[in-house]
C-alpha cells in the first residue's frame, strides 16, 4: 500500500459516552488527502480539533483532546480503528464531548469503516520512522519504542484477580491481523471499584453491555471473546494513542503496565526530538510496513 486512503462514503452510529453516559451521534466523512484525522464538533459551529499530540488534553482513564477549550473525549478506540484499516485521513463529526463507546471494543468501528468502504488517494503515504530507542519508566510502569522496519506492538499488564495476573501479547501490524486479534477486545472494570468511579464522574454510561465486568472472582457477563482479552484490549487502546503521532508509525513498541498517561508521554517525547525519528517516504519503506492495511483494502 503506498498511498494514503479515507473512506469512500459516510457512515455513522449512535451511542452514549463511557464516562459522560451522555448520548451521541458520531458520523465519519472522507477527507482529503493529507488532512489527517480531524474530529469536528457540530453541537459547536462545526469547531474542529485534530487528533495530534499538540490536542492531548486528559489522560487517565480515557485519552481525551483539547483546543481552545473545546473537548473531545475517550478517542482511542476510534483511532485504533483507524490505524488498524489503514485511514490515514477522515472527518469525524459529533454531535457530544465523548464519543460513543459501542459495546466497548473497536470492532463497531471496522465495521462502520469496512460499510464505508475504503479509497485509495494519489498522495503517497510517508511513515514516522524511529532513528533511537526511547524509554521511559514511572515506578513499575514502562514504555518505549525501538527502531523496527515494521510496527509492533507488546503489551504485559498484571492485575491481582483470578482471571487475569500476568498477560502479555504482542502483534505485528504487518501481519493484517489487527480486524481479527485485536479490534473485538472490549474495555473492562472492577465492580468493587464501580460506586467510586461515578463518585468520581467517571463510568457513567458503563454496563454490562459495552463492558468487561469483573467480579472479585470472575465475570459477571460471560463469555470473554478471547481468554487474554484484557491484555489484547490495552494493544488496542496503545494502538489507539500512538494514532497521536499523525502518521502511522515504523517502530517496535514495548509497554509494562503503563496506561494512556503514558502512552501518550512517548508520543510526546518522540515528537519533541527531531534526532529520534525521521519522515519515510512510502516508496522507500519496506513493502511489508503497511501491510496492515492489506486486508482493508479488499473492502475498497
Amino acid at each position: 500500500m503506498r498511498q494514503e486512503q479515507t473512506i469512500r462514503n459516510a457512515v455513522d452510529c449512535r451511542g452514549v459516552g463511557l464516562h459522560s453516559g451522555a448520548p451521541v451521534r458520531l458520523r465519519i466523512l472522507p477527507a482529503p488527502a493529507g488532512s489527517g484525522i480531524v474530529f469536528r464538533r457540530i453541537d459547536l459551529d462545526g469547531f474542529q480539533v485534530e487528533a495530534v499530540s499538540r490536542n492531548v488534553a486528559r489522560v487517565s482513564y480515557a485519552t481525551s483532546l483539547m483546543k481552545k477549550g473545546v473537548l473531545i473525549s475517550t478517542t482511542e478506540h476510534l483511532l485504533s480503528a483507524f490505524i488498524g484499516c489503514g485511514i490515514d485521513n477522515a472527518i469525524v463529526e459529533l454531535d457530544n464531548l465523548e464519543l460513543p463507546i459501542l459495546d466497548g471494543s473497536a470492532r463497531p468501528f471496522v465495521e462502520a469503516i469496512r460499510k464505508a468502504g475504503i479509497k485509495r488517494q494519489r498522495r503517497s503515504r510517508t511513515y514516522l520512522r524511529i532513528r533511537r530507542e526511547v524509554e521511559l519508566r514511572e515506578g513499575d510502569k514502562f514504555i518505549a519504542v525501538y527502531p523496527s522496519e515494521t510496527y509492533s506492538v507488546a503489551y504485559t499488564i498484571n492485575f491481582a484477580h483470578p482471571l487475569i495476573g500476568r498477560e502479555t501479547f504482542r502483534v505485528d501490524l504487518s501481519d493484517g491481523k489487527y480486524m481479527e486479534q485485536i479490534a473485538p477486545a472490549r474495555t473492562f472494570g472492577f465492580l468493587h471499584e464501580a460506586d467510586a468511579m461515578r463518585e468520581q464522574g467517571l463510568i457513567r454510561g458503563a454496563s454490562s453491555e459495552n463492558a468487561v465486568v469483573l467480579t472479585r472472582a470472575g465475570v459477571m457477563n460471560p463469555p470473554l471473546r478471547f481468554g487474554d482479552e484484557f491484555v489484547r484490549h490495552k494493544v488496542l487502546d496503545l494502538i489507539g494513542d500512538l494514532a497521536l503521532f499523525g502518521k502511522q508509525i515504523l517502530g517496535s513498541v514495548v509497554a509494562d503496565r503503563a496506561g494512556h498517561a503514558m502512552h501518550t508521554a512517548l508520543v510526546s517525547r518522540v515528537l519533541k526530538d527531531r534526532s529520534l525519528w525521521e519522515e519515510t517516504a512510502v516508496e522507500d519503506a519496506d513493502e511489508t510496513a503497511p501491510a496492515v492495511v492489506q486486508a482493508a483494502a479488499q473492502m475498497a
